[in-house]
């Protein structure tokens, strides 16, 4: 990958510390959303991201950490990035917008790995947006027919891990941003410009200019809607945003 100029692309979790940690954690209750989260303590992602940083300083390949939900990830990553070491990361709208305070239990179509953390990592991933420490927002969409969530048990560890966001990203993140105060230029550059550059596609993709495909959305950022079943355009309608208001047609 070094020779090529490919990035490597990292779900930054370290196996042993999660099941270290579940072992411990499945003595709780597996319906309440703290049992699970307990279970993938954010010590995972920053010991894998650790391994990542010191593997990319031996190598000097191009790295990029994926659906980051600790802001001291994001921390890490500027450091390393300030000795010299090729990586980038990510950030999601479900660690954007939710915080684990408000998880109900059983509410399995929360789950999704790493998990959704608490209030303070929340903003803490904003600021990092915000300063430049994380470069862009993904949707991480992974979308699961209604069985594998198990809602009818609530049970976090037997459920499938993943939020069906594609559709919606872009609203909620612009709704969260107005909350903010920050300009929609800055959506642009997280959620176009910069995915583009990172798959290698900055002259063709992620701007309005001569010679770029014209990939060109016209969006209302002041008309509201509520999100319902009936208007989602996935095949299936599971999604922790239900229910949910947001700004941006």
């Amino acid at each position: 990958l070094a020779t090529l100029d490919r990035p490597l692309m990292v779900h930054a979790e370290l196996p042993e510390v999660i099941e270290a940690a579940t072992i411990e954690a499945t003595a709780g209750d597996p319906v309440k959303y703290a049992t699970y989260l307990a279970s993938r303590p954010a010590s995972a992602e920053h010991e894998a991201v650790a391994l990542v940083v010191e593997l990319a300083e031996d190598t000097g390949v191009r790295v990029h950490i994926v659906h980051v939900s600790s802001v001291q990830t994001a921390r890490m990553v500027t450091s390393a990035r300030g000795r010299g070491v090729r990586i980038s990361a990510e950030t999601c709208p479900h660690y954007l917008w939710f915080d684990a305070d408000r998880i109900p239990d059983g509410a399995t179509e929360y789950k999704c790995a790493p998990p959704i953390r608490r209030r303070d990592d929340r903003d803490g991933l904003w600021s990092a947006l915000s300063s430049g420490e994380l470069q862009m927002i993904v949707s991480d969409h992974s979308p699961c027919p209604p069985i594998l969530k198990r809602r009818d048990v609530g049970d976090f560890f037997v459920a499938w891990g993943g939020i069906a966001s594609l559709q919606l990203g872009p609203a909620v993140v612009w709704t969260a941003m107005r909350d903010r105060g920050l300009p929609i230029e800055r959506l642009v550059e997280w959620m176009s410009t910069a995915p583009a550059a990172l798959a290698g596609l900055e002259t063709s993709k992620g701007a309005i200019a001569p010679g770029y495909d014209a990939d060109l959305v016209l969006f209302d950022p002041d008309r509201a809607f509520e999100v319902r079943e009936d208007m989602l355009l996935h095949r299936h309608t599971v999604t922790p945003y239900l229910g949910v208001s947001l700004c941006g047609v």
